[in-house]
């Protein structure tokens, strides 16, 4: 797929800390309970570290217990793109930034709490938040 916003693998690595790059660039995840957003409660919008495109909104943020931050929709469908993913000898469906192409995290559809019934369960250092000005 042909993204928005490309970058070398070079100038990723020069953008992102190294923390970042596994998540965003290699598919890596980061440790449960330990994300920087998972407590986040304000008002605000969620977008990709990598390139700054909007992804999520906060009122769409739910406490899943999951140990990441979860969303239950993208704040537009073109947002994101899904791709399946049968890594770790499991299916399941990554969540990409339609933008540029960086690993967010995945979806899943265990959620019947939520009006979708979706699960977007994201790594926070994949994310960035700017709260809603007061």
């Amino acid at each position: 797929m042909e993204y928005k916003v490309w970058k070398s693998e070079g100038e990723w690595r020069e953008l992102l800390d190294p923390a970042e790059y596994a998540v965003l660039r290699e598919a890596a995840t980061e440790r449960a309970w330990t994300g920087e957003l998972l407590e986040e409660k304000r008002e605000g919008i969620y977008s990709c570290r990598a390139c700054d495109a909007e992804l999520f909104r906060a009122e769409t943020k739910f406490d899943s217990h999951c140990g990441w931050p979860s969303f239950y929709a993208p704040s537009q469908n073109d947002a994101v793109e899904l791709i399946e993913d049968r890594s770790l000898g499991m299916v399941r469906t990554e969540v990409r930034c339609a933008s540029c192409g960086s690993h967010l995290g995945h979806v899943f559809d265990d959620a019947p709490q939520t009006p979708t019934g979706d699960r977007f369960c994201m790594n926070s250092v994949a994310l960035s938040f700017e709260p809603d000005p007061a």
